[in-house]
């Protein structure tokens, strides 16, 4: 060992440790780069100061010093005096930053012991908190003083800033930081505390009396922990205490298969480990766990290449912009073992504590979901965002069942597991007998109550519960199926593996433990004590807290001799204060008489006489007075008097004094009886974590089949043709199919839902207006094939839902700016985590693609991706509104174009919500603008510079003026004047000369269709085509008039005019069977038909679309506005009248 003097300071070093070490920066929160920061020199101000005029002199007299304080620094202490000296900068109350001034950082507690109080010497109150402190640096230590906890240095400072506390003594400069709370308010100032992420050590007095100036023996008598409660004493109290969802410690590392995950539970004893994470499942794990400390590992700072990816634009960046605002430590070595090391220092747990590996394999199962899947359908509460979780369960079903569905949804199981979980939901939904109320305990409450042996007889009475439901379920033939098949759920959730007969068996004997030694309600052979000269209250006080706990056969000795105690107090009572209360009774007095009464003095916890005036004047040897000559004044626990009217005999005193040592004698033989039973059910640990977890299971699985019900939700089928990347889809199973899929977050029981069939083989490309439901419709589909490959119950009349390996939702996209990222940006992130993560067994839903950036490149762009997903196979719907993606020269295979319908209702055109075939151009965009309160006058403008940009431009020049008038009234269906009906035109052109009205109107209808085809290919096609492709040339066929043959196999858009001057418009690859169908209709043999061809069907179907939504602002009327809903237009029965529906 080494000594190193300086002025004012002296620091004992390992013969083998450098200086630099005491330099070392400290692991801390880094919060712009990864790269640690440079060596701080003159990280302390000092390290051990001392005051000027006793500089030590010699390295001997140092050395006796430093002996003498026992405070010479090692690497790691130094590490834990950084660890709080970088929390004490982040402290901003004025209070508290005028504490921080008077810390001196050369010993854990940061006490300088040059200010007032600050000794360190060996044997005084400080020095014995550093020993305390010293085995759990990195806790918050409160130390029992008489009625307070207190808190010295750091740890005043803290209690000042977070738990709301006044410093004692103010704010004097000249004495060292401390603070405190009463004994009453401790859970409130441990809840203060571990809500801000701090840990505490409790330190308590032991109880009873000490001999003369000798301090009270103290010992540590627990932690609290976020997410784990300070439990000491409950064993001995009849209330319970709220046991928080336990909050593990995160390792996060990188492995080959992606991001590695772990989780550490300390108060379980068990850790769990999740590989091949892609980053955005890491993200969304941190976000949806609160957890107690942050570990990363070296391998996130840099890949196989030894090149930075930390912060780097890309892979990397989202998870450091999730890690930057929080606090973190780098660790390095194996991802668990080391993980393991860490844990067990940052909890004081000594090395040979083992941790059960609770890993469930991940093989076959899907991928966790993304952070914007979640959040977009409500798994993880967003604002703005229906939420998943309200719906799947009643509002009065929270707590554990809630948390399990919510892990759950978040992290799908395996085919197997979901298969049992649907098959489980069915069985509840069919069974007529009664169920059991299902009590859910906490396993980490379990575990941490039995291991520090603080279970009281409530928690026992609960367990048995436990215990003695599932032993219900085993009886019931019903129930019996259902607990057999949650055996598997329950094993994926504890990671523990227990036959069904051994679970029974175990637990019939473990309730049959309890049962013997615990007093159950239903019990009453221990009444309380009773006496009618002695206050009821104070045996109520005195017994009831540790009577009925016990069955009384184990303390029959114990309440004996109560009982004897309890007489020979009642008998004491009875012989010196009756006899007095009779003479104050039969003295008979004016105003200001002899009074007096026997009463509890609760403080005192004693039974005294209270009287005045009633000493006799003259002592005359009447009744009583000998007991009056026995009285003498009550005195407290510290001798005090206790008032002028309280007295007592030395008689009831020593009653009383029997009967408190034989209440602490039973008190202490329950507790310690029970503390017994805690030990012993520690050998049964695992079934009772099992069986209270199979139980919140059955409760949550339960509380789902009636909600679902309610809602008249259906059980899907699921494709297990799906569920191996060996097994080969066949007859088109690899579908999805819904049938009257609705929102989840409408009632179908209220008939407040539109309903929508969803029959998915292939990518969709999804198209419509604002508001016409395109977030919505991939919102529902989203969350119907979670909760189906989940085992739930979905929002539809029926359903076949694969099992997908991965369920991918991208909504809109907002800018990082703390990530120097624009909206763009980040969802492109998201866009190449769906793409690379995304296979032929993926849903993949995408709202409004590449709608961040500039109108040509983003359409190329989702082109490009289309192209991508279609090449994988999967699954999925991509909406856009970037309608020039038609006219790119696309290489899909299987996508297939879908709309939302609209429709035309006097005069506007309205969504329908409802998905239909084909494609749809019309955005609403102005009707939308309108009806969210944009001015009228921005409006009209909007529409004058649409039409001069998008028609009068395209057109102008092509098709004369006619044209441009034309486009310029037919396609704004917010245009306040009102389109020319058929017989205005009719009589426009009778001015001209023309005779045939059915002649006018076919030219009418032929100059129509020129101009809405052709602006919608010029639209679609590039420049270069234009003038190949906007070539559109109708063709007649008259009455008795059939097409030629070169139409056969062609696709043909057609327009029938009825003899009653409404039209027909359609699409069809056999014109002739479609004009011979159609004139087989009666009055239609002698209609007329104008049609034109296409290359190719789609473009077919996409036209004809065009055409039933625009030709009504013109003026014309069709009949088969309903035929927009069919994926091939045009074989509805012409006999019908057309009904505006969706289109």
């Amino acid at each position: 060992m080494y000594w190193l003097a300086t002025r004012n300071g002296v620091v004992s070093l390992p013969r083998c440790c450098h200086l630099a070490l005491l330099l070392r920066s400290p692991s801390r929160k880094c919060s712009s780069s990864f790269i640690p920061s440079p060596p701080l020199l003159g990280q302390f101000r000092r390290i051990r100061c001392f005051k000027d005029q006793k500089v030590l002199r010699g390295s001997r007299k140092a050395t006796k010093k430093l002996n003498a304080l026992n405070n010479f620094l090692d690497e790691r202490v130094l590490s834990n005096i950084l660890w709080w000296k970088e929390r004490m900068e982040m402290c901003r109350k004025p209070s508290t930053v005028q504490l921080v001034k008077r810390l001196d950082y050369s010993n854990l507690l940061g006490l300088d012991v040059n200010l007032k109080n600050g000794s360190l010497k060996e044997g005084t109150l400080n020095w014995e908190i550093l020993q305390f402190k010293s085995k759990f640096p990195r806790e918050v230590l409160l130390c029992r003083v008489g009625d307070f906890y207190e808190a010295l240095g750091i740890d005043a400072c803290i209690l000042v800033e977070y738990a709301g506390l006044n410093p004692f003594g103010g704010l004097r400069s000249d004495s060292i930081p401390r603070a405190g709370c009463p004994v009453v308010n401790l859970r409130q100032t441990l809840d203060d505390l571990t809500r801000n992420g701090f840990s505490v050590c409790i330190v308590e007095e032991v109880q009873g009396p000490t001999q003369a100036r000798s301090r009270k023996g103290r010992f540590i008598s627990g932690h609290a922990h976020p997410g784990s409660p300070y439990v000491f004493g409950l064993v001995g109290v009849d209330h319970d205490l709220d046991f928080p969802e336990p909050m593990p410690v995160v390792g996060i590392s990188r492995s080959a298969r992606g991001y590695c995950i772990n989780f550490v539970l300390e108060t379980m004893k068990t850790y769990s480990s999740e590989d091949g994470l892609t980053e955005e499942a890491l993200v969304t794990k941190l976000r949806t766990c609160r957890y107690h400390h942050l570990f990363l590992h070296m391998s996130l700072r840099s890949n196989f290449s030894g090149t930075c990816r930390w912060g780097e634009f890309g892979e990397g960046g989202l998870l450091w912009g999730e890690c930057s605002g929080r606090h973190f430590e780098w660790f390095e070595g194996n991802p668990v073992i080391d993980l393991l090391s860490k844990v067990k220092d940052l909890y004081g747990l000594d090395e040979d504590v083992t941790f059960r590996n609770v890993s469930v394999s991940s093989e076959n199962r899907p991928h966790p979901l993304t952070l914007g899947t979640a959040t977009q359908i409500g798994a993880i509460p967003t604002e703005g965002i229906p939420c998943l979780l309200k719906v799947l369960l009643p509002s009065n079903c929270t707590g554990l069942p809630l948390l399990y569905v919510r892990d759950l949804l978040l992290n799908p199981p395996a085919y197997d597991i979901s298969s049992t979980i649907q098959a489980t939901c069915r069985l509840m939904s069919d069974i007529t007998c009664s169920i059991p109320e299902f009590t859910c305990v906490s396993p980490a409450k379990l575990v941490k109550l039995l291991e520090l042996r603080e279970a009281n007889h409530i928690e026992f009475c609960r367990i048995k519960n436990v215990l003695d439901e599932i032993l219900q379920m085993r009886k019931t033939p019903e129930l019996c199926e259902i607990l057999q098949l949650l055996m598997d759920p329950t094993w994926v959730a504890t990671g523990l593996k227990i036959d069904f007969e051994t679970l029974v068996n175990e637990c019939e004997s473990t309730s049959g433990r309890i049962g013997e030694m615990i007093s159950l309600d239903y019990e009453h052979d221990q009444k309380l004590s009773s006496f009618p000269i002695v206050p009821s209250e104070f045996f109520e006080d005195m017994e009831s807290s540790w009577k009925g706990r016990i069955k009384r056969i184990h303390i029959e000795e114990a309440f004996a001799e109560v009982e004897k105690a309890a007489e020979a107090l009642s008998l004491a009572v009875t012989e010196d204060f009756v006899p007095i209360l009779s003479r104050i009774k039969a003295t008979t007095a004016p105003l200001g008489g002899p009074k007096g009464e026997i009463l509890y003095a609760r403080e005192h916890e004693a039974v005294w006489f209270k009287g005045k005036r009633f000493v006799p004047a003259v002592w005359a040897g009447t009744p009583g007075e000998k007991q009056i000559k026995q009285l003498k004044p009550a005195l407290d626990s510290k001798g005090r008097k206790v008032g002028e009217e309280w007295f007592t005999t030395m008689n009831v005193e020593d009653a009383l004094t029997r009967y408190h040592e034989a209440g602490a004698k039973a008190k202490t033989r329950v507790l310690e009886l029970l503390r017994g039973l805690s030990s012993d059910l520690q050998a049964k640990i695992n079934i009772l974590v099992f069986s209270s977890m199979l139980l919140v299971i059955a409760r949550a699985l339960f509380a789902h089949v009636s909600e679902g019900r309610r809602r008249k939700w259906v059980f899907p089928t699921l494709g297990e043709s799906y569920r191996s990347k060996d097994v080969k889809p066949v007859n088109g199973e690899n579908g999805m199919k819904i049938v009257g899929l609705s929102p989840y977050w409408l009632d179908v029981a209220e008939g407040s839902a539109v309903n929508n069939t969803v029959d998915m083989q292939s990518l969709f490309l999804l198209t419509g207006p604002n508001g016409g439901g395109k977030s919505s419709l991939l919102r529902s589909i989203c969350a119907a094939a979670l909760l189906g490959i989940c085992g739930f119950m979905v929002p539809a009349e029926s359903a076949l839902i694969p099992h997908f390996d991965s369920i991918m939702l991208h909504m809109k996209s907002y800018d990082s700016p703390s990530d120097g990222k624009s909206s763009f940006q980040v969802e492109m992130s998201e866009i190449r985590s769906i793409v690379s993560g995304a296979t032929k067994r993926s849903l993949v839903l995408v709202d409004e693609i590449c709608r961040g950036t500039e109108t040509a490149k983003g359409t190329c762009i989702a082109g490009s991706i289309v192209e991508t997903l279609d090449t994988i196979g999967c699954l999925g719907i991509i909406s856009t509104h970037l309608h020039g993606i038609f006219s790119l020269p696309l290489n899909t295979k299987n996508t297939v174009y879908k709309a939302m319908g609209t429709v035309y209702v006097d005069g506007q055109t309205k969504p329908t919500w409802k998905l239909m075939d084909g494609i749809c151009r019309e955005s609403l965009a102005f009707e939308t603008a309108k009806k969210e309160g944009i001015p009228e006058i921005i409006i009209e403008r909007a529409e004058d510079l649409y039409h001069s940009a998008y028609a009068n431009e395209v057109l102008l020049g092509k098709n004369g003026t006619k044209l441009e008038q034309f486009c310029s009234t037919g396609f704004s269906s917010s245009d306040k004047s009102h389109p020319q009906s058929s017989s205005d035109k009719v009589e426009a052109v009778h001015k001209t000369g023309s005779t045939n009205r059915m002649e006018v109107l076919q030219k009418e209808v032929e100059s129509a269709v020129i101009v809405i085809c052709r602006k919608m290919l010029i639209e679609l096609y590039k420049e270069e085509k234009t003038s190949e492709v906007t070539d559109i040339h109708c063709v007649p066929i008259g009455a008795r008039e059939q097409p030629p043959p070169s139409t056969i196999g062609v696709s043909c858009v057609y327009v029938i005019l009825r003899p009653d001057r409404r039209l027909y418009v359609g699409q069809t690859d056999d014109l002739e069977g479609r004009v011979r169908a159609h004139r087989s209709k009666e009055g239609m043999q002698n209609a007329n038909f104008l049609y034109f061809t296409v290359p190719g069907k789609s473009l077919a179907c996409q036209l004809e679309t065009l055409l039933i939504n625009q030709l009504p602002y013109q003026g014309f009327h069709l009949t088969n506005v309903a035929d927009g809903k069919h994926r091939n237009f045009g074989t509805s029965n012409l006999a019908l009248d057309g009904v505006a529906v969706c289109r």
